[in-house]
């Protein structure tokens, strides 16, 4: 057993995450922004050193999985200024913290990291090839994976990252800024309208693929390591689209086809070879298996018939 925290440990990827942690025995704490009934729970802001200064002065902890972040590309350009504050200062905060008490860290970056890159997204890529990230959202986390490689070389912190590939599946609640899979099945699943930029190719990862190879890395932690958590299958959006309304029983009346989405990646494949050899990652769920567990999950949650 080992002792855990989780920052961002309420959210769609830290809730499960937790709780997969504690089924293996570990000794799991969390931090987030709201108040909460949990105990070994704090609440924190990661963008204020105070906060999370206080938590590691009460509590020696042998892993820290830093998933606190502002989520999105939307959302990074309509709410900026919080975006780079959690994301950036926030793991800045979360490094000097590391320098200091010496835990191991697991840092959640993004496949926007491969901002504008067109062919199979190795590990490798950014700094190799040095693609351009598409908006802030994506400049954030390639800027929190410098931090890191930045400390771990000043400071000799251990940390490994991991890139998610459009994780998706029950637990994630709806908002305009959440996954393409959260917003097709809510807005399908309502009769609300929406648009699908069919031209986009995308890896999807079910949330209990992701969540069972990141608990992995405590086992195989190996410092400096970056890896892709992805599926295997490869969709167009449009057909991602059907999967839902085939479903549903719904035809596509209400799908508005717009082609290309200016600003954002065309197509997104990983390699997942690293996170197979090393984690022991494994796709379990396939797209048409995990969206149907999704939209039964938002039945329940939004009481929807």
């Amino acid at each position: 057993m080992v002792k855990i925290l989780v920052t961002g440990g309420l959210g769609a990827v830290g809730a499960p995450l937790t709780e997969e942690l504690e089924r293996r025995g570990h000794d799991v704490w969390v931090a987030d922004l709201p108040w909460h009934e949990r105990e070994r729970y704090y609440r924190c802001d990661v963008s204020e050193y105070r906060q999370l200064e206080r938590i590691f002065e009460n509590q020696d902890f042998d892993y820290v999985y830093h998933l606190a972040a502002e989520f999105g590309r939307n959302n990074g350009e309509d709410f900026y200024e919080t975006m780079w504050k959690s994301n950036a200062i926030g793991t800045k905060n979360m490094l000097r913290l590391q320098a200091e008490h010496g835990f191991r860290m697991i840092f959640s970056s993004s496949s926007e990291v491969y901002g504008d890159y067109d062919d199979v997204m190795e590990e490798s890529v950014p700094l190799e090839v040095g693609p351009r990230q598409l908006n802030d959202y994506a400049i954030s986390k390639w800027v929190n994976e410098q931090q890191i490689l930045n400390a771990a070389d000043r400071h000799d912190t251990e940390t490994v990252r991991v890139r998610f590939f459009n994780t998706y599946g029950p637990g994630e609640k709806y908002s305009e800024y959440r996954s393409v899979v959260c917003k097709f099945c809510y807005r399908a699943l309502h009769d609300l309208p929406y648009h699908v930029y069919e031209n986009h190719h995308r890896s999807f990862t079910y949330i209990d693929d992701t969540v069972r190879t990141l608990a992995n890395i405590v086992e195989n932690f190996d410092p400096g390591n970056v890896y892709n958590i992805a599926g295997e299958e490869y969709y167009n959006i449009k057909e991602l689209s059907d999967i839902v309304l085939e479903y549903l029983g719904k035809d596509d009346s209400k799908v508005e086809y717009r082609g290309v989405e200016e600003h954002n990646t065309l197509n997104k494949k990983a390699s997942v070879e690293r996170a197979k050899r090393d984690l022991d990652h494994e796709q379990r769920v396939s797209l048409e298996e995990g969206v149907p567990q999704t939209i039964e999950w938002m039945r329940e949650f939004y009481d929807v018939e």
